[in-house]
């Protein structure tokens, strides 16, 4: 296992990672403006999921061969950009139907919102790079297993992400049930989170 300098490297480089705003983050915001408190945690736990299966394939070889292949990066990237949005898409066409999430959520709506997230969570190319670059360095590699250690340090990474994610999504849906006071607020709300995720779609495609 890595040593305890290495984790708290780690830990450290991990937690400035997940700040920095990017696919992930913005999708949470974007899905808590959107449609609620609930289903944006589900996203939140479903983005974390898929997350841990890209540091699994990371760990078994396949991060290196889409790291040094642009094709691959850059199918990867598009069907994620694309993803994302589709689903602004929708909800600026469904802005309407914001507001009966407030009061309805059936399991449907649930197994929804972790697949939404899920498909976020495994097409996102900046946790790929970042899983490829940087785990390598907080090995420990006297200790073997190095595969082993890259999932286990993985794990951890999803785990901090669903917490640090959650607690963006909590704040935004305290502005959302602000809003939600006066209906034609949260409206004009579900549009601004999904122009949101129009727009981070966009800039995942226009990046290098």
């Amino acid at each position: 296992m890595p040593t305890s300098s290495q984790w708290l490297a780690f830990l450290v480089a991990s937690i400035l990672f997940i700040q920095v705003p990017g696919p992930s983050l913005l999708f949470t915001i974007g899905r808590a403006l959107t449609v609620g408190r609930r289903e944006a945690l589900l996203s939140v736990v479903g983005n974390g999921i898929g997350v841990t299966v890209q540091v699994l394939l990371v760990a078994v070889g396949l991060g290196a061969v889409v790291a040094a292949s642009a094709t691959a990066y850059t199918v990867i990237k598009v069907v994620g950009a694309a993803y994302v949005i589709w689903l602004g898409i929708q909800a600026i066409r469904h802005r309407g139907e914001a507001r009966q999430a407030l009061e309805t959520e059936t399991a449907a709506s649930q197994g929804h919102a972790l697949r939404i997230g899920f498909v976020v969570g495994v097409t996102n190319p900046k946790t790929i790079l970042f899983f490829v670059a940087f785990l390598p360095q907080f090995t420990n590699t006297a200790a073997g297993h190095v595969s082993v250690q890259m999932a286990v340090l993985g794990l951890v990474f999803g785990l901090m992400a669903i917490c640090s994610d959650s607690i963006w999504a909590l704040l935004a849906s305290k502005a959302r049930d602000w809003f939600a006071r006066k209906p034609h607020r949260l409206d004009r709300l579900g549009a601004a989170g999904g122009t949101m995720m129009v727009g981070l779609g966009v800039t995942l495609l226009a990046r290098e």
